[in-house]
């Protein structure tokens, strides 16, 4: 008769933090700090101690940590049209996967008829079901700030770009300082002017976007404060369109023509700079705008355009994915994130 043995096999020995440490190559102090949820952990650090966590059996299905686990996925929501800018951060948010990826995000950007708030609105709500987080360019109205305080109440944080909204409980805003923007335009339009009697105008894309709309006041008040010989003439809006903005300029030219200087406030810098070379203008009249994209260095090297204030399109993906990580890990989000003006001429382009 062949015995058979009572002892049952020793339980196999649960893998702890220093396990952990050597899998993901990292220390077990910041093993510690991760799996605590402490600060002070770059997120991709993060995303490796908890994926070696999950392997060694640490991490349970359905633990909030093991959720971390999932790619959060970002929606990008850019208005469409012919600004370079905004088309030129579409294509390099689709063309950074891969370092997104590196956070454990992948983003999808879409593009929407611009200054059409209920259809900003109907298309937030749609995009925030299929998305953990949404980056978009805010139109101030009161249908987007109801779907922005929706979307918060469903655990979809929302972070604005480049323009801001009022009173509502969006995340952060990823931006230029648009006062300070619109006294540094005026400021330097009237120092390439000089100490005379002039006329200058404004062009904007639209002042539904709170952030012409604060460009435009910085502007003007700059020049009642420091320049009051230099008349601002008024201004036109060009729907960030380089036909509209053709057209607009040369009726300034036509109804103004001393014009001194033309600030672009928004996009189509183009459009303008045509019209200033068919007059024979692009010497003499002081063209300052935004952003910096192909046609706005074709035209400072050309010398239509004298300056352009810009914010880098890497540095502001990569604070809307700072904040998205700060989110998924439990931590409070600056309330602003204040983009870099970054002030290009001819003689200093990157």
């Amino acid at each position: 008769m062949t015995e058979t043995s009572t002892e049952t096999p020793r339980r196999r020995r649960r893998a702890g933090i220093d396990d952990i440490a050597r899998l993901s190559g990292v220390s077990a102090a910041t093993v510690d700090r991760v799996l605590n949820q402490r600060p002070g952990v770059r997120p991709i650090t993060v995303q490796r101690v908890l994926q070696a966590a999950k392997e060694l059996g640490y991490l349970m299905e359905g633990t909030l940590h093991a959720q971390a686990l999932k790619p959060w996925r970002l929606g990008f929501l850019l208005p469409a049209g012919t600004n370079r800018f905004l088309n030129m951060l579409g294509r390099l948010i689709i063309s950074s996967q891969d370092q997104l990826a590196s956070f454990n995000m992948r983003a999808r950007v879409e593009h929407i008829e611009s200054l059409k708030p209920d259809l900003l609105a109907q298309e937030l709500l749609r995009l925030g079901r299929e998305v953990d987080g949404i980056v978009f360019m805010a139109i101030e109205h009161p249908a987007v700030r109801e779907s922005v305080d929706v979307l918060a109440e469903r655990g979809v944080p929302t972070v604005t770009l480049i323009s801001d909204i009022a009173n509502t409980r969006r995340v952060a805003y990823v931006g230029l300082d648009n006062r300070a923007a619109g006294r540094t335009a005026g400021y330097l339009i009237a120092r390439f002017i000089g100490n005379r009697p002039a006329q200058v105008a404004m062009i904007a894309g639209s002042l539904s976007y709170r952030a012409h709309e604060e460009r435009e006041m910085g502007f003007l008040h700059l020049f009642r404060e420091q320049f009051p010989e230099i008349e601002v003439v008024g201004l036109r809006e060009g729907h960030d369109d380089e036909a509209h903005n053709y057209r607009q300029t040369k009726l300034l030219l036509a109804k103004h023509p001393r014009l001194a200087g033309i600030y672009n406030i928004g996009g189509g810098a183009d459009g303008i700079g045509r019209a200033l070379r068919e007059a024979g203008r692009q010497h003499d009249v002081v063209f300052v705008g935004h952003g910096l994209s192909p046609d706005t260095r074709a035209m400072l090297l050309d010398g239509t355009l004298d300056a352009v204030i810009s914010q880098n399109p890497q540095t502001s993906l990569m604070d809307c994915v700072t904040i998205f990580s700060s989110l998924r890990a439990g931590r409070a989000v600056q309330d602003i994130a204040r983009a870099r003006a970054e002030l290009i001429l001819r003689e200093n382009l990157p």
